[in-house]
């Protein structure tokens, strides 16, 4: 019997004359359906009596019983349409499934037990018919089904529904407003991982390799799943100060404890003693350090700014952009006649790997980008004056625009926060977040155990880093030697003090150049193989040799040692 409470929205109407049953006689009252379907003039065999005072209800309970056991033949056939197909109308007064009331109407006596009903007189001269002995049982089975049905809906409303609107809203225990740990089960559910942006190549593809973007990394992530996610509750971060009492008022506490961390963990750069500057990236950065190095020169011709060649591309274009009074580029600088000078030392260098030292003895900015175990060996602690480091190249995650640099004078620093707050007013704190988490993960896998309770290997970027660059370098060097069509850098070696072996040199790009005869533009030949790559002409260098990227994903790089395997 249905209860009550849901008599008035247990279900919108059901036309009966399509499930079997002959339209009833009833009169709108109160907490009733007032939508039900009239009953016609000519409908005196209707199964329930016409009554405008509930007569219907204050019957025998024979009578009520042997009404339900008539009833049942039209029940099973009304809940077999409801599973095949729920109507489209809904009481307004709930919310609850369709099934909720059929629930409630299975507790009616002739629902436990096959009955038959006798022929009983009725109300407007009609008779009752018999049930089919079978009508009751299906009734009940239908009737467990949308039981099975209701329990599936609610626990997926409740428990995975509310598991999803829980999610990204767990902080780091003591981070009042900074960087936030994943989930409480330590990784993301699959369903909720980002897609993989990568697609596959067709094998005439033309493969873009002039830039450094590092989606090799993304296999290492992948395996370290939720355990790098950074959550960001809305109400976070939102000030434009980290800390307004710092030097760097825009830089968050927690980043930057993150910096020195690594910087110690590896042992590539002294960190006590130096000012911390975070920026968008190295560039921002590299900018900030030629205005803070040439500002007091103010009125006069602005000052020169040199690499050696071959240099990063972006140097001469970064220098000259803003058209600055302050400095200009002046070009290679083996060939710079001497005098007041900024030199842009990187080291190992962007395009061909190599170890740099200054060599004009003027104001040096160390571009230590690539200074890092999986790229060179670590052969000390860095500690010039200007250091400047990125998140792109240590964990190839160059869409978060994050660099920072280590400075040693104080007034140097000051200088470039105040070229960093006029330009940007600070730098992202979404970014900074997201890379201290980035960052503590990788410290993390050094200075725990190496294995977790479960026995699980833990993941170690730089190990990953180092055996792919290893692999790649080793296929490309005898591709190029069995080609002959090209040639390399010579490989070299060093101790490093942080994988404790002696290791090669494996550069973040490859400087190849076109031996063969006739070729003077290396990057227009290799274009007509379909593979993109910069020119040497814009490193200061020759056009014979091109950059071609290194850490572009695992089937950018296959096709890449196919296509010059047939040249």
């Amino acid at each position: 019997m249905i209860h009550p409470k849901f008599a008035a929205a247990s279900s919108p109407p059901i036309d009966r004359s399509k499930v079997g049953c002959k339209p009833a006689t009833t009169s709108p009252q109160k907490g009733h359906d007032r939508r039900r379907p009239q009953a016609t003039a000519a409908s005196t065999s209707s199964p329930l009596p016409s009554s405008s005072s509930g007569a219907a209800r204050h019957r025998p309970r024979a009578m009520r019983g042997a009404s339900a056991g008539r009833g049942f033949k039209s029940r099973g056939r009304l809940l077999l349409l409801l599973i095949a197909g729920r109507p489209r109308q809904q009481s307004r007064k709930t919310r609850l499934p369709r099934c909720f009331p059929i629930v409630f109407a299975s507790k009616a006596p002739a629902a436990r037990t096959k009955v038959v009903a006798a022929r009983a007189p009725m109300a407007g001269g009609g008779e009752r018919s018999r049930v089919p002995a079978g009508a009751a049982g299906l009734a009940v089975w239908a009737t467990l089904l949308c039981n099975a049905a209701s329990l599936a809906y609610f626990l997926r409303s409740y428990v995975v529904d509310g598991s999803r609107r829980r999610r990204g809203c767990v902080a780091r225990s003591g981070a009042d407003d900074g960087a936030l740990r994943p989930e409480e089960d330590g990784a993301l559910r699959s369903e909720d991982e980002e897609p993989c942006h990568a697609v596959a190549l067709a094998p005439d593809a033309v493969l873009n390799l002039e830039l450094g973007d590092p989606t090799m990394y993304e296999a290492f992530w992948r395996e370290v799943g939720g355990c790098a996610a950074t959550v960001i509750r809305g109400w976070q971060a939102m000030s434009y100060f980290s800390d307004a009492a710092a030097l760097c008022w825009f830089l968050e506490p927690e980043l930057e404890r993150e910096v020195r961390r690594l910087h110690r963990v590896v042992g590539n750069a002294v960190v006590d003693g130096y000012h911390l500057v975070v920026g968008t990236g190295a560039t921002q950065l590299y900018q900030a350090a030629m205005y803070a190095l040439s500002s007091p020169a103010r009125g006069d011709k602005p000052v020169p700014v040199v690499s050696p060649a071959p240099y990063y591309s972006s140097y001469p274009p970064q220098t000259d952009l803003q058209l600055s009074g302050f400095y200009r580029w002046a070009g290679d600088a083996n060939t710079f006649a001497g005098g007041e000078c900024i030199e842009l030392v990187c080291s190992p260098n962007n395009p061909d790997g190599a170890v740099r030292e200054a060599v004009t003895g003027g104001k040096a900015i160390h571009d230590l980008v690539y200074y890092w175990p999986q790229y060179t060996p670590i052969t000390g602690r860095a500690a010039h004056d200007i250091m400047l480091f990125t998140v792109s190249k240590i964990t190839g995650h160059a869409g978060t625009r994050l660099g920072w640099a280590l400075v040693k004078d104080r007034e140097v620093a000051r200088k470039m926060v105040y070229f960093v707050d006029r330009s940007t007013i600070g730098v992202s704190k979404e970014s900074q977040l997201r890379a201290t988490k980035i960052l503590g993960v990788v410290s993390d896998a050094y200075e725990t155990p190496p294995a977790g309770d479960s026995g699980a290997t833990v993941p170690r970027l730089f190990d990953f880093a180092r055996r792919r660059m290893e692999e790649r370098w080793c296929t490309l060097r005898a591709t190029v030697a069995a080609s002959g069509a090209f040639s390399l850098p010579e490989e070299t070696t060093g101790y490093c003090n942080f994988n404790k072996r002696t290791v090669t040199a494996c550069p973040a790009f490859a400087w190849l150049r076109c031996e063969k005869e006739g070729v003077e533009d290396c990057a227009e030949f290799l274009a007509g193989h379909k593979i993109v790559a910069r020119g040497g002409e814009q490193f200061g260098g020759d056009a014979r040799c091109v950059r071609i990227n290194m850490l572009d994903r695992d089937q950018v790089f296959d096709m890449l040692v196919q296509r010059l395997s047939a040249i």
